[in-house]
């Protein structure tokens, strides 16, 4: 369904000038939340937001890929901003990264450390003077830590 909604939207959002950087469904019992996150290399206002918010509403009321009742919200990536595709990670490297995976690895599901890169499919991070790689498949989540 993501790809489906990407390949719908990200020509809407790059026409208005901004990138695609993420969509996220989250359910809510009957009712759900279709987040979608926008960036720029000048930083994303809420003028910014209202645009891409109205001209994907009027697109996803035509084409209507989400079943179901739902709010649409659009926002920038913040500075916590979730990653959502490996040349992201790459983007990211040398930051400090949260990782939660989808099922646990070594007893843990919640990785903290610095992000060292990519290599192939898989997302290398340091952690403890030791580097662990996870498969990007197997990654549920992940965030970069704000810098102080």
């Amino acid at each position: 369904m993501s790809d489906q909604l990407t390949d719908l939207i990200q020509p809407v959002v790059e026409g208005l000038g901004c990138e695609l950087w993420g969509i996220e469904r989250l359910s809510m019992g009957r009712h759900s939340m279709l987040k979608i996150y926008i960036d720029n290399e000048d930083g994303v206002d809420v003028e910014d937001c209202a645009r891409v918010s109205r001209q994907v509403s009027s697109l996803l009321d035509v084409e209507d890929p989400v079943s179901g009742e739902y709010t649409l919200e659009v926002s920038s990536p913040g500075l916590d901003r979730r990653l959502f595709r490996l040349d992201q990670f790459e983007a990211y490297a040398g930051a400090e990264i949260r990782i939660k995976l989808k099922r646990p690895y070594e007893g843990k599901r919640k990785f903290t450390g610095r992000l060292r890169g990519v290599e192939g499919d898989e997302v290398v991070l340091g952690q403890d003077g030791e580097e662990v790689l996870f498969p990007f498949e197997a990654i549920e989540r992940a965030n970069v830590v704000p810098e102080h």
